[in-house]
């Protein structure tokens, strides 16, 4: 049943699972109403995939100097832009994606890290509004993995008002008889049912919490399903959460199970108060590349 989910949304969400693969911008077309987690650019309209040739195989293990925008380096970095986006200002009415990456540059910053300058568009998936911004990417090194620097300029993106949506929302939410709770989200068939496209838009603001925490040079994360999500009782103005999500990481193609509790309220934004990544399901199989 897992490996049968995985196959449906990885074909939902158009994205490339091998990091050895690149497509042309020539060939792709780029669905609005995709996944926000998706890569658009990165999967061609014939499903088929090029080869890395020895130059673009080392530019990879490089990522210094100028950089090729439909590589893994400049990819990699431009998709935690899209995760402190949405950590910051997403909200069940307000996703961001990215849409294409137009140029990037990497340098060494001694031996501390790595910084990646980059030109990208990025997408606001409900409104469907997409905007080209600047942004800076900074991995630090170390024998501790620490999270990725993000500074990212994209103010038209961010005038956009969804306040009056989220508190109605929030007040409907708040004023339930019945906690709400749903799993699945999607299905194995790529569904999901229109009263619970907002609580798996709750999913995916919490779950870019984590992928932007576990982001590093050689991971590329989306998210894959939200398994399972509960509401909990209001505390403090605070609508909480459990969630139990499904992160794909499109480099290693393993799917990583992660335990959330997180807060919501239109004044606060979404809140991550605990996050827990469970153990490795030995018996699950990888899902197979997704073309």
């Amino acid at each position: 049943m897992g490996l049968r989910i995985i196959v449906v949304l990885a074909v939902l969400m158009g994205v490339t699972g091998s990091p050895t693969t690149t497509v042309r911008p020539e060939t792709t077309s780029v669905d609005t109403a995709a996944h926000p987690n998706s890569i658009p650019e990165m999967a061609e309209e014939t499903g088929q995939n090029e080869v890395f040739s020895e130059e673009e195989a080392a530019e990879d293990v490089m990522a210094t100097g100028e950089l090729n925008p439909n590589h893994y380096p400049a990819q990699r970095a431009a998709k935690v832009v899209q995760h402190y986006l949405t950590t910051r200002y997403g909200s069940p009415y307000r996703l961001f994606g990215l849409h294409r990456v137009h140029s990037g540059n990497a340098e060494d910053v001694g031996d501390s890290g790595r910084k990646y300058q980059l030109e990208i568009s990025v997408h606001e998936i409900i409104s469907n509004t997409t905007q080209k911004c600047s942004a800076e990417v900074f991995f630090p090194h170390g024998q501790k993995q620490e999270s990725p620097q993000v500074q990212a300029s994209c103010e038209e993106l961010l005038n956009i008002s969804t306040k009056a949506q989220e508190e109605a929302l929030y007040q409907q939410y708040k004023m339930n008889q019945t906690l709400l709770s749903a799993q699945n989200l999607p299905d194995s068939h790529g569904h999901i049912e229109p009263d619970m496209k907002l609580l798996w838009h709750l999913g995916i603001v919490a779950s870019s919490f984590i992928m932007l925490k576990e982001s590093s040079e050689n991971t590329l994360y989306n998210m894959a399903q939200v398994a399972n999500i509960t509401q909990l009782e209001t505390e403090k103005e605070q609508l909480k959460f459990n969630c139990h999500t499904l992160l794909h990481d499109m480099v290693s193609q393993e799917i990583l199970h992660w335990k959330l509790l997180f807060a919501w309220s239109p004044a606060e934004g979404v809140k991550v108060l605990q996050m827990e990544q469970l153990p490795h399901c030995q018996h699950c199989e990888k899902p197979p590349n997704t073309n």
